[in-house]
């Protein structure tokens, strides 16, 4: 092997081993949570990835399940937030109009593929 073949082997290993430790030394993700808020009042906050059935003042059900949630029952005519999809990503929320019953996704890192803002105006 000639001498610009180390070389180029050494960059590269030199390389992966950068990418490597950023990989293993990076900080804990934060966990995230279903926030709960009933007329503009919190309701509860859950972990995301503790199982659970939530009754919310008996008109709707949420249910935290293998790190989504979804809305299961409700007692409004239209049934919308029950239809709606599970929702597991930051940022991501289910609303119930009639019964004033907003059920969000928070924490977490904004990389998860939440939303976040690309620039902020006055």
């Amino acid at each position: 092997m000639k001498k610009n073949d180390w070389i180029l082997i050494i960059l590269v290993a030199a390389v992966a081993g950068i990418f490597l430790a950023v990989l293993l030394l990076r900080p804990e993700e934060a966990v995230r949570q279903v926030e709960i808020s009933v007329d503009g009042e919190l309701y509860g906050r859950y972990d995301l990835n503790e199982d659970q059935e939530i009754s919310i003042n008996k008109t709707n059900k949420v249910q935290i399940s293998e790190g989504t949630a979804k809305m299961t029952w409700a007692e409004c005519p239209d049934q919308i937030c029950v239809h709606h999809k599970e929702i597991s990503r930051t940022g991501e929320s289910i609303i119930c109009l009639p019964n004033k019953i907003v059920v969000s996704i928070i924490g977490g890192d904004a990389t998860d593929g939440g939303i976040s803002p690309d620039a902020v105006s006055n």
